[in-house]
């Protein structure tokens, strides 16, 4: 057996010992770069989530993805057609400017109020993947907040026993809700165009509740206010369709509107998008 001179052994062991060590660095700064930014995916359900759509304008997009949440004015609620303003505002973007529109869901409930939103869209993974893959948000929200201040029963049930000192008393509480929905609807999506159609009194017709349309303006005036910060999102305003013409655009209900009030809406919204 030959003999290995001693300086050719340590210099082996040396070289061996070196490279081991910077194995051993290397995996170790793999770990940490894993521990201070993951890069696992992320699934919702049995699908992983994709980036949010590009920001840019609805005209200089390929398509219109539309997701609408909120309560029974998204649903669409009085309109014996079942379409609501949402149905009617994907048939005006069609024709306006002739490309796919697509409704990726409705999600809107009846009597959802503003905290309970609040908690689904940072709760329900449902919510967050619809609002994440469209690059058109429609939503409706505050009615029942009002409402539900001032009478503790829901909007569709309030009738004379309105009490509208309360309702003033109690509006920034409410707006505070909406404000928290805003928020959340910015970190899942910051690049979509969000549409959010302002409160009407439906009671106008009523005297001792035509007042009502004061507290409905701050709101909406307060409304406009949280959501200017963000400049893809818009308030379009609909009190002035309802309070000289209830008898035309209310529904039986008298609370919601009818089809033809629906289309008025969507006719606006379809207006303020570029």
């Amino acid at each position: 057996m030959r003999n290995i001179p001693s300086s050719n052994l340590w210099r082996t062991v040396s070289i061996a010992a070196v490279l081991s060590t910077l194995l051993m660095l290397t995996g170790f700064g793999y770990a940490v770069k894993d521990m201070l930014w993951p890069q696992g995916e992320t699934f919702i359900g049995e699908s992983p989530t994709t980036p949010p759509p590009e920001n840019k304008s609805l005209s200089a997009s390929s398509e219109i993805r539309i997701t609408a949440f909120g309560d029974s004015l998204t649903k669409g609620t009085g309109d014996a057609t079942g379409e609501g303003y949402v149905k009617q505002v994907m048939a005006l973007l069609t024709e306006k400017w002739d490309k796919p529109v697509s409704l990726t869901n409705n999600l809107a409930v009846n009597g959802m109020h503003a905290g309970r939103l609040s908690e689904l869209l940072r709760g329900d993974k449902g919510y967050e993947y619809a609002i994440s893959q469209s690059n058109l948000i429609l939503f409706t929200i505050g009615g029942n907040d009002l409402f539900q201040l001032a009478t503790g029963k829901s909007a569709s049930e309030a009738t004379g026993e309105v009490d509208l000192d309360k309702l003033k008393e109690q509006l920034p509480s409410g707006l505070q809700r909406f404000k928290a929905v805003i928020e959340r609807i910015h970190e899942i999506n910051p690049n979509a165009q969000v549409v959010y159609m302002g409160l009407y009194n439906p009671f106008y017709d009523i005297d001792e509740l035509r007042e009502g349309s004061l507290a409905i303006q701050q709101w909406n005036q307060e409304a406009y206010a949280i959501m200017h910060p963000y400049s893809n999102m818009t308030l379009v305003p609909t009190f002035d369709l309802f309070e000289n013409t209830i008898g035309t655009y209310l529904s039986s209900d008298h609370f919601h509107p009818n089809h033809d009030g629906y289309a008025q809406i969507a006719a606006r919204i379809v207006q303020s998008l570029d």
